[in-house]
């Protein structure tokens, strides 16, 4: 396919989707609901220093907004009958992903570039490399939003189910990120467990470029941000396109 029109399909792909789905109540209630609960279950009358908190914090509400976009596009769009009308379009499964990709990125990035604004206004918080920091916003957000859309990949047209397998995926990771408890404090295994998880290396990224200590090298996060965003998005595009083999 020519890059053009490849580019082109993406572009308005993400369009549809970011005018269709920005404000359905699962985008509203898993992207920006949810991490603002947990932060104040987790963060109010514990006498924590925001400081330390608001690196992981960050990369909460960029891993729940990045990947609650993608898992509601493919099963509301089968269960309307408009995912097949799409193919009908000159556009290739890859084209409809990277749309789906591209759509839940920006919002993860307008929603996790607010708060990080928001928080710099009000705090004295010290950089120690924003040009790292807004990489990993980047690199973070894409790698997320591949995650959703690969959460969306089972056979389904039932936008509900895929929403429970979403955060049956999401809060595990959550959990075993050093977000709530840092790497430094787990045990052996929850060390191992912990760097399992993509949004580890997020959150260990973000921790060095707000003046935190880092658990592992800064290249390691990156290439291993950029491998997960690799997988997520080869494992999509594989099961998306057995599905529609199947004519599911």
């Amino acid at each position: 396919m020519n890059i053009s029109v490849f580019i082109r399909g993406v572009l308005v792909t993400a369009e549809k989707n970011m005018m269709i789905y920005y404000n359905k109540p699962p985008v509203l209630i898993f992207g920006l609901l949810f991490p603002m609960f947990l932060f104040l279950a987790f963060f109010m009358g514990r006498g924590i220093d925001i400081h330390e908190f608001f690196p992981a914090f960050l990369a909460m509400v960029l891993f729940f907004t990045s990947s609650s976009v993608g898992p509601l596009i493919t099963p509301w769009e089968k269960q309307s009958g408009t995912y097949e009308r799409l193919l009908s379009f000159p556009v290739t499964i890859n084209t409809i992903i990277m749309g789906d990709v591209l759509a839940g990125a920006i919002f993860g990035l307008f929603i996790s570039s607010s708060v990080l604004i928001a928080v710099t206004l009000f705090l004295d918080t010290a950089f120690k490399s924003i040009s790292l920091l807004l990489v990993s916003l980047l690199l973070g957000t894409f790698c997320f939003a591949a995650l959703g859309v690969l959460i969306a990949a089972p056979a389904s047209k039932t936008p509900s189910n895929i929403m429970m397998l979403s955060s049956l995926v999401r809060f595990p990771l959550v959990f075993i990120s050093g977000i709530f408890i840092p790497l430094t404090e787990l045990s052996n295994a929850g060390k191992y467990l912990a760097l399992l998880s993509p949004l580890t290396y997020l959150v260990d990224i973000f921790h060095f470029s707000i003046g935190g200590t880092p658990s592992v090298p800064q290249y390691i996060d990156i290439l291993a941000l950029s491998a997960y965003t690799c997988i997520f998005l080869y494992v999509a595009s594989y099961f998306h396109k057995k599905n529609l083999s199947k004519g599911l």
